[in-house]
């Protein structure tokens, strides 16, 4: 048997969120080559005009919209009184009512809120998180907390 028959390119896993009882996030850890494939789609390549060479521009907005696509799957028990402890806003709902996952709301956290970035970060830097069974819930403990973020 070869290396290359049992490589995975990606895997999702579903994990507590910590500090938020019933909050979960479902997670892919992608491959290398996933990774990889996705930083090629944000690639455009360009003719400077200075140089008269080609060169590569990267999209980053594009970039970081297609990793969170790949990446964030989905989640369960987001209810709105979580929401002020991850990012500033102004919920106007019922505190127990819970944000429906989509796409859009997963890329507009990622984007406005360091302590969920950090969090997704310190998840994914993580092969072992991925490499129990998947069936089991992960419970990963964060150093990360509103009072104390850590930079990465």
């Amino acid at each position: 048997m070869d290396l290359k028959s049992m490589l995975l390119s990606e895997k999702i896993v579903t994990f507590d969120f910590p500090g938020c009882d019933g909050l979960t996030f479902d997670l892919a850890f992608l491959s290398k080559e996933s990774n990889q494939t996705l930083y090629k789609k944000c690639q455009t390549p360009k003719f400077d005009n200075k140089t008269r060479q080609p060169i590569d521009v990267f999209d980053d907005e594009l970039f970081l919209q297609l990793y969170v696509k790949s990446i964030v799957k989905g989640w369960k028990g987001f209810k709105f009184k979580y929401i002020n402890e991850l990012v500033l806003a102004d919920i106007g709902q019922d505190p127990e009512a819970e944000l429906a996952f989509t796409d859009e709301n997963a890329l507009d956290l990622m984007k406005n809120s360091t302590i969920f970035d950090n969090w997704i970060s310190e998840v994914l830097s993580d092969l072992g998180n991925f490499t129990t069974n998947s069936l089991a819930k992960k419970s990963v403990e964060s150093k990360v907390t509103s009072e104390n973020p850590v930079q990465v």
